[in-house]
């Protein structure tokens, strides 16, 4: 039998999950961010009608940040994911173990900040 696919971490999996976009470059100051109003491309907000999401209004950053770091590519996770504002709504995140665990991984090596899992 052949060997698991890796994460994004490099570790094995055990079962289906979906890929995580963890761009190294998630911090370049020239990236340039999504911010006010915006809507999420079909790709990566698929089901369901087209929303607005307010990037204003913390719970629907929030909402938004938890849709993009599950479902998105790097350039989604470049234009949506602002890493100071990840960090700040790490608690209020509902993220599946595996997105959880590369994030929290990623943002130790980037930032060193030690996020909970």
């Amino acid at each position: 039998m052949p060997d698991e696919p890796a994460t994004a971490t490099g570790t094995p999996r055990t079962g289906w999950t979906r890929p995580v976009a963890v761009p190294a470059d998630i911090d370049d100051s020239n990236l340039d961010k999504a911010g006010g109003v915006i809507e999420l491309p079909v790709h990566v907000s698929w089901s369901g009608p087209r929303i607005q999401w307010d990037l204003a209004a913390r719970r629907q950053r929030a909402q938004v940040y938890e849709i993009v770091l599950s479902e998105g590519t790097d350039d989604d996770v470049r234009r949506f994911i602002d890493v100071d504002q990840l960090v700040d709504l790490w608690d209020d995140l509902w993220l599946a173990p595996h997105v959880r665990q590369a994030w929290a991984e990623h943002l130790e090596r980037l930032r060193h900040v030690r996020l909970a899992c």
